[in-house]
């Protein structure tokens, strides 16, 4: 048996931030570290100082340590032991995006659901323990999954799982969260414009120095180099990609990536391999583009229709493009290998 894991997604990271700041303006700040379970990013091109960096970065170890699943003494954790036994405090900032997180489920009837974790667990794609697990377990994995049971009380900021085994994962949401808290972290500080990269989850803002649009790459799904298939052009925005290429694992030849069907228990398999979301939050882009992938090219161009002021942009197996309503308007694809088709 063959196996090869892939970890992390700094491939698309790397292509969205080099094409954002392809010219550096004059003065620049920038950092990198490792947090929130990636490579994080953030340059501010205009206005800026080393100490706001500071604050920016302490902030996101602050919502690490409060919000990851993979960590001891997380308010996470602390909930996830807790399954079956009692409520567990929160602060408000866990509780906002846990609520913001059973709001997908709501939206998607499930395809999202951050109570994914038990089968997140199981499958472990992303580590080098990855592989495809029994029948059974998945059976029983899934027998757990159900955001309708998750109890929240928001006069006491309490959240309950009912069922003992129940546990949450706000992996695909709490990047999205935490650059919306960079950004305002920038506002208070008057920064005039900057570059937030958390692992691939691109925040632009403010205005360029040079007065030019900001330009964002839609990572190449097939290209580990930071290879770009099209442009987003604009002001200040959040672009945020889902695909097959972030972690994934090869076994007998089969590929299988992170996102996981609730339904079946086994990687989505659609037909799509990326969707990029395109707004100005980004806690919803976040949320956005793992509900949009897990409910199929068209579920999900209907859930971006409903949304106002959001873009998707769709490819599948084929290397066709679809383009939900006024994307077009910003986005230029330059990559002939693919190919953009009407959505019918």
């Amino acid at each position: 048996m063959k196996r090869l894991v892939k970890l992390g997604c700094l491939a698309g990271a790397f292509c969205l931030l080099f094409c954002a700041c392809a010219s550096k303006p004059e003065a620049e700040v920038n950092r990198s570290d490792f947090v929130l379970g990636t490579v994080c990013s953030i340059s501010i091109t205009s206005g800026g100082t080393e100490k706001i960096l500071d604050e920016a970065f302490a902030r996101l170890r602050e919502i690490e340590n409060r919000m990851s699943a993979n960590k001891e003494g997380t308010e996470i954790a602390a909930i996830n032991e807790a399954s079956g036994k009692k409520p567990v405090t929160v602060t408000p900032d866990t509780f906002y995006v846990i609520s913001k997180a059973l709001e997908y489920a709501q939206k998607t009837n499930g395809a999202f659901d951050p109570t994914v974790e038990p089968l997140v667990k199981l499958w472990n794609i992303g580590s080098e323990d990855a592989k495809v697990p029994p029948l059974s377990k998945i059976k029983s994995a899934l027998a757990l999954i159900d955001y309708k049971k998750v109890q929240m009380d928001p006069d006491k900021l309490t959240v309950y799982l009912p069922v003992p085994g129940m546990r949450l994962d706000l992996g695909a949401i709490a990047k999205g969260y935490a650059a919306d808290e960079i950004e305002k972290i920038m506002v208070a500080n008057k920064v005039k414009s900057a570059i937030i990269d958390l692992g691939g989850n691109v925040f632009v803002y403010g205005k360029k120095k040079d007065g030019t649009p900001w330009r964002v790459g839609i990572q190449n799904p097939y290209s580990d180099r930071g290879e770009y298939i099209g442009l987003v052009t604009g002001g200040q925005m959040t672009v945020v990609t889902s695909g097959v290429y972030e972690r994934y694992f090869i076994e007998n030849g089969k590929r299988y990536h992170h996102i996981l069907d609730t339904k079946t228990g086994f990687p989505v398999d659609n037909g799509l391999i990326s969707v990029s979301i395109v707004t100005e939050s980004s806690i919803d882009a976040d949320a956005l583009s793992t509900s949009v992938f897990a409910l199929g090219l068209d579920k999900g161009m209907k859930l971006v229709e409903s949304l106002k002021d959001v873009y998707a942009i769709f490819i599948d197996s084929n290397n066709k493009v679809y383009l939900s309503p006024g994307t077009n308007k910003i986005f230029t694809l330059t990559d002939n290998k693919f190919s953009l088709s009407d959505y019918k």
